[in-house]
C-alpha cells in the first residue's frame, strides 16, 4: 500500500509517521518552498501528547515546550472565575505541551526526514488535479512557477492542506469559502518574566474580546519564558467576508491591536506592556467551516484542518489533527480491510467527534464561563457564587472538556 499525504502541516507529518510506524509507504507534497516555522504558541491535550510519545517524541518535545500545570479563567479585570489543574497535574498519563507551533511541526518533520528520508517530501509541489479509479488515485503537481511538477500514482490520497484545502475544494466544488464569526485574532510570543510557576496559562475577559497568555518556552535568560499572547476582539460582524484572507502568517496592524488592549488589567501580567515588548506579530480573522457530510470518497479522504477547521478554543487544533491520524493509520493497516471501507471507518469515527467540537467551539466551548460572567456582571463580581454558582461553571467547563476527551475513544472493533 502507499499514500500520497496532501500538506506537510502538523497533520501531514504526523499521519506519515503513523503510516510509517504500521509498514504503509507514503510521500508528502508540499507547496511551500520550505518547511519554516511559522505561527506561535498553541497548546496539545495529553490524548495527543500519547500519541506522539508513542512515536517516540516526548523527549523532543521537552526540549522545546512547556508542560502546561494549571489554567486560569479570569474577567478581563482578574478575577478568577475557575482554575484547574491540567496535564499530568490533573491526573492525565501524559502532559499537556504549550508549545511554539513552528517547533512542534519541526519535532515531527524532523522525525520524519530522519525516518522516511527526506526524498519522501517534496517541497515546491503545488496540487493541481487528482483522480482515482479501481486501482488507484494519481496525482499532478506544479511548482512555484506554476509549471508542471510530478506526477505520482499511490493507492489513496489524504487532504492534509488546511482551512484552504485543495482537496476538499476539488470535492466540494460548490462550497464556497470559510465562515467568519466577525472576530480577529492577534498572535505574538516575547521573552517575558515567569509569572506564577512559569507553566500557567492565563484566558481572561468575555463576550466582545478575550487575552490568552501562557508561556511555551525557556527564555533566553534565568526567569524569563518565551510568552505568547493572543487578543481576540469583535471588528464585524457573523456572516460578513473577513477583511483579509486568513493566513497565519499575516502581520497584525499594531494601531488597531492596541486600541483594544487596555480594557484587561490581569494581576499577574501587564498585557499592554507584554504586547509593547513584542516586535511583530500576527493576526488571522477566526473562521471555522460548517461540518461536512463525508470527508472520504473512494481512496481520497480528508484529516485536520482540511476536514474540520475549528475556531482556536480549547487546545483542539492541532489535537484533533493528531487524533485523525492515529485513528486513519491503524484503520489502513487492518488486515483484510479494502482502502474505501477502511477510509468509511476512519471518517464514522472521527467525523462525528470532530463535528461536535466545531459546533461547541462557535460557543466557546470551555471559555463560554467567562463569556456567561461577563454578561452577568460586565463590572465584575463581589462574590462570583452569587453571580454564576460553582455547579454551573463546572457544568460549562468540564461539559467541552469531556467533549474533547471523548474525541480519542475508539469506536468498537468489528
Amino acid at each position: 500500500m502507499k499514500a500520497i499525504i496532501i500538506g506537510a502541516g502538523i497533520g501531514g507529518l504526523t499521519t506519515a509517521l503513523m503510516l510509517h510506524s504500521r509498514g504503509i509507504d507514503c510521500e508528502v507534497f508540499e507547496q511551500s518552498q520550505a518547511i519554516h516555522e511559522l505561527g506561535v504558541g498553541i497548546n496539545v491535550l495529553p490524548m495527543a501528547i500519547g500519541e506522539l510519545a508513542g512515536l517516540g517524541l516526548l523527549d523532543a518535545l521537552d526540549e522545546v515546550a512547556i508542560r502546561t500545570r494549571e489554567l486560569i479563567y479570569m474577567t478581563r479585570r482578574g478575577q478568577q472565575v475557575w482554575h484547574e489543574a491540567r496535564g499530568l497535574d490533573a491526573g492525565f498519563d501524559h502532559p499537556q505541551f504549550s508549545i511554539h507551533r513552528g517547533r512542534l511541526q519541526a519535532v515531527i518533520a524532523r522525525a520524519v526526514f530522519e525516518r522516511l528520508g527526506s526524498e519522501r517530501v517534496h517541497l515546491g509541489q503545488r496540487l493541481q488535479d487528482f483522480h482515482q479509479d479501481a486501482q488507484g488515485v494519481e496525482a499532478s503537481f506544479v511548482d512555484a512557477r506554476g509549471q508542471p511538477g510530478l506526477s505520482v500514482r499511490a493507492d489513496l490520497l489524504i487532504g492534509a492542506d488546511g482551512i484552504h484545502s485543495t482537496v476538499r475544494s476539488h470535492l466540494f466544488a460548490q462550497e464556497g469559502p470559510p465562515s467568519w464569526g466577525g472576530m480577529m485574532l492577534w498572535r505574538g510570543a516575547t521573552d517575558w518574566p515567569a509569572f506564577q510557576d512559569g507553566r500557567t496559562m492565563l484566558i481572561a475577559g468575555g463576550l466582545g474580546a478575550k487575552a490568552v497568555v501562557y508561556p511555551i518556552a525557556k527564555g533566553a535568560q534565568d526567569g524569563e519564558r518565551l510568552t505568547n499572547w493572543a487578543i481576540l476582539a469583535r471588528i464585524g460582524d457573523a456572516g460578513m467576508a473577513p477583511p483579509r484572507k486568513q493566513d497565519w502568517s499575516r502581520p497584525g496592524e499594531r494601531e488597531e491591536l492596541m486600541a483594544r488592549v487596555g480594557a484587561f488589567m490581569l494581576p499577574q501580567v501587564d498585557i499592554a506592556a507584554l504586547i509593547g515588548a513584542t516586535p511583530e506579530f500576527w493576526e488571522y480573522p477566526m473562521c471555522d467551516r460548517d461540518p461536512l457530510p463525508r470527508w472520504s470518497h473512494g481512496r481520497i479522504t480528508l484529516l485536520g484542518d482540511a476536514a474540520h477547521p475549528m475556531y482556536p478554543v480549547g487546545s483542539n487544533g492541532a489535537s484533533q489533527a493528531i487524533l485523525d491520524s492515529r485513528c486513519l493509520a491503524d484503520e489502513l493497516s487492518r488486515g483484510g480491510v479494502g482502502i474505501s471501507d477502511a477510509l468509511s471507518r476512519y471518517e464514522a469515527d472521527r467525523l462525528p467527534k470532530t463535528a461536535a467540537i466545531v459546533i461547541s467551539n462557535r460557543s466557546g466551548g470551555p471559555e463560554g464561563v467567562i463569556d456567561a460572567v461577563e454578561a452577568l456582571a460586565p463590572e465584575g463580581f463581589a462574590d462570583i457564587e452569587t453571580i454564576l454558582p460553582l455547579d454551573e461553571r463546572r457544568r460549562i467547563v468540564q461539559g467541552a472538556t469531556r467533549l474533547s476527551s471523548a474525541t480519542a475513544e475508539r469506536l468498537p472493533q468489528p
